[in-house]
């Protein structure tokens, strides 16, 4: 009976899906990210120290490049990586254009979008998965907009005399991108919650 349970214990390990494993070295790396979000905001908001807060962004941008080439490259794909992952993208992301917005007014428009953008997304992503019991990565125009709010928001950190027009161009090319990232991906998980993917 013993032996039996032993290799019931076995099975069910072999069974066990790797997309529910939680403590991976993708997720630690988002995880790190999370860390650094304060660290980044006391260095440019607290003490004014731009080569301090370009290490911590450097990291964080690598962390991120990196997270994801592991999870793919090792079979460390997990759907709490894939709720991580973004979460502490968007999280950097608001910091930044926060931190921003008191040196550049016009960074107000890109973070209000993200926030409602966000509210929107977690809103309809939990519905979705409580429909499909699926959680789904990042799809091109989510990465894209990912580069360009980093893009602007480090080059509005370092280029202190950036000029206006090419500041606005930024902010509104950013904007754009997060409108359609938003309506893509709303038609995605509305078509998700009707069963038609």
């Amino acid at each position: 009976m013993m032996k039996d349970d032993h290799n019931t214990i076995i099975e069910n390990d072999k069974k066990e899906n790797p997309e529910d494993r939680i403590f991976t070295i993708p997720n630690g790396m988002s995880f790190f990210r999370l860390i650094l979000i304060p660290c980044f905001v006391w260095s440019y908001s607290g003490i004014h120290n731009t080569p301090l807060t370009a290490v911590f962004l450097l990291l964080s941008g690598l962390t991120d490049v990196l997270d994801g080439w592991v999870a793919r490259k090792f079979h460390m794909v997990s759907n709490v990586g894939k709720v991580l992952d973004p979460l502490a993208d968007k999280l950097t992301q608001g910091a930044i254009l926060l931190c921003l917005v008191v040196e550049y007014p016009l960074m107000a428009i890109p973070f209000f979008i993200l926030l409602i953008k966000e509210i929107i997304m977690c809103v309809t992503g939990l519905w979705a998965i409580k429909k499909t019991g699926r959680v789904e990565g990042a799809d091109w125009h989510g990465k894209v907009t990912t580069f360009l709010l980093y893009f602007t928001a480090i080059l509005h950190v370092f280029w202190h005399n950036i000029p206006d027009r090419l500041s606005l161009t930024l902010i509104c090319l950013c904007t754009a991108f997060m409108l359609l990232s938003l309506v893509l991906y709303t038609i995605e998980r509305v078509k998700m919650i009707r069963g038609k993917e």
